[in-house]
């Protein structure tokens, strides 16, 4: 098939040379919007009166039949046409004779590609925080259901405090709340468009790019075409943001595989969200978890495959930029697909609450923190009672006893601060209900925070909805 550039050219494309070019395959995702961007391009060409205003309408109605084509699979796309741009415009040519040639007026593939992909950007903006909020939405609700369930908290995966499980599941909401700010900015910087800066150097005919930025949504222009047309930031910072997420989402996947082996045994996962062993018949595997957790390599991998390809890339277009559609295109739909599992794994999941409340409230040490702050109450400075309660911790572990058994004449061994009754004021419960500074885990903190997640998940959802 002649190539749209072949005039130049005496010779056919080397076979091996065609199928190592084309990105067809891949950026046949992109039609929809390329068809967008030509449509606002064809009206700015009525405008500029390089086109008839009965030539747009024609242009346009094929432009339409052909986006029809492409919804129902009819549209051809052989790797012969090279990329989707390509076959679109050879589509359109079919249907309306050589007017279709006009389409490609003052415009260059390396314009028309920047702000196709932008235009896809903002689609996989909203399709990903869609997805993430739903998350977010029934992370939210658990965390309030789970208000007052008690469990041990951790650091360095040794038990350390007492907390409720609303509180840890809240940390996670709070992350993820992060995230989707982190794709709405890059919706912000996604938001300008390059289309009319031509191959490098701008057009000689006279657009009025303000006119086309408004038809397709854009609220600027870009205002420099070497730039217009070279900059890939904005997908590093789609990346960037994606890369984050799902590391918080491993993160998650991390509590929920340790909390499903029975050396912890915190949490049934449903049937549905599991796995079983082909050897072994009484294995359960959370594998839903660890397929999530193992995928953050690929995100991460696609972040630095894009930092990669541009970092040596003199200005302006380069062919090397063609590889920036696989690490997008691929990070979309890993994120989307491990918030959409996340979300049913959390949704379907029984957590063991007794269990829970026993490894906390029978743990003989995990009130330390607790003891050494009645200490404090007392006037001893934190250091001192620090020593004296790491003192007590020793003696209690040797008899295998919990600190809040202990007497108060063994307290009075190590302290004569120990005020009367300093047993009756350790208990898990009293713990994390004393937890009332804001951030804290107390019951009440919980639900607080359950509180201020919903009104940020609605005004991120608000958001969507006027983008």
């Amino acid at each position: 098939m002649k190539k749209t550039w072949g005039g130049r050219f005496q010779k056919s494309t080397d076979p091996q040379v065609e199928a190592f070019t084309e990105s067809i395959s891949f950026d046949h995702r992109l039609g929809p919007f390329d068809i967008d961007g030509s449509i606002a391009h064809v009206r700015t060409l009525v405008k500029a009166k390089l086109l008839t205003a009965a030539e747009g309408k024609k242009l346009v109605a094929g432009l339409q039949k052909i986006k029809k084509m492409l919804a129902a699979g009819k549209l051809p796309l052989d790797s012969s046409l090279e990329d989707i741009h390509t076959a679109v415009e050879k589509a359109l040519v079919r249907l309306v004779g050589p007017l279709g040639g006009k389409l490609h007026t003052g415009r260059s593939r390396n314009d028309q590609v920047a702000t196709d992909f932008r235009l896809y950007l903002r689609h996989a903006v909203k399709e990903v925080v869609t997805a993430g909020i739903e998350l977010i939405d029934v992370i939210c609700d658990l965390a309030a259901k789970e208000k007052d369930t008690l469990m041990p908290g951790y650091t360095h995966l040794q038990r350390a405090m007492p907390v409720t499980l609303g509180h840890h599941l809240s940390a996670y909401a709070f992350m993820l709340i992060r995230d989707m700010d982190r794709f709405l900015t890059a919706w912000d910087r996604a938001d300008a468009l390059p289309l009319g800066s031509g191959a490098l150097a701008g057009t000689n005919h006279p657009f009025d790019r303000e006119f086309t930025a408004r038809q397709l949504g854009f609220h600027s222009v870009l205002q420099n075409s070497l730039d217009a047309v070279s900059d890939r930031d904005v997908y590093v910072d789609f990346l960037a943001a994606a890369s984050t997420t799902q590391m918080h989402l491993s993160r998650i996947s991390e509590d929920l595989i340790l909390w499903a082996t029975t050396e912890f045994g915190f949490i049934e996962m449903d049937d549905a969200f599991a796995t079983g062993s082909s050897l072994m018949p009484q294995k359960k595997n959370p594998d839903v978890a660890e397929l999530v957790r193992g995928k953050t390599g690929r995100v991460f991998g696609n972040l630095m495959g894009l930092l990669t390809v541009l970092k040596g890339l003199p200005l302006a277009y380069n062919r090397d930029l063609q590889e920036d559609k696989h690490f997008v295109f691929d990070s979309t739909d890993t994120v989307v697909g491990s918030l959409r599992t996340m979300k049913g794994f959390l949704s379907t999941v029984r957590f063991q609450r007794e269990k829970m409340a026993q490894v906390a409230d029978m743990d003989l040490t995990l009130l330390a923190t607790d003891l050494a702050d009645i200490l404090v109450q007392e006037g001893m400075a934190f250091r001192q009672a620090h020593e004296v309660v790491g003192n007590v911790v020793c003696y209690s572990i040797e008899r295998g006893k919990r600190l809040q058994d202990l007497t108060d004449h063994e307290f009075k061994k190590f302290s004569p601060a120990f005020p009367k009754g300093t047993a009756d004021n350790l208990s898990v419960h009293h713990s994390v209900a004393q937890k009332k500074a804001v951030g804290g885990t107390s019951p009440k903190n919980v639900v607080d925070q359950a509180t201020l997640i919903k009104k940020q998940s609605a005004e991120i959802k608000h958001h969507l909805k006027h983008l």
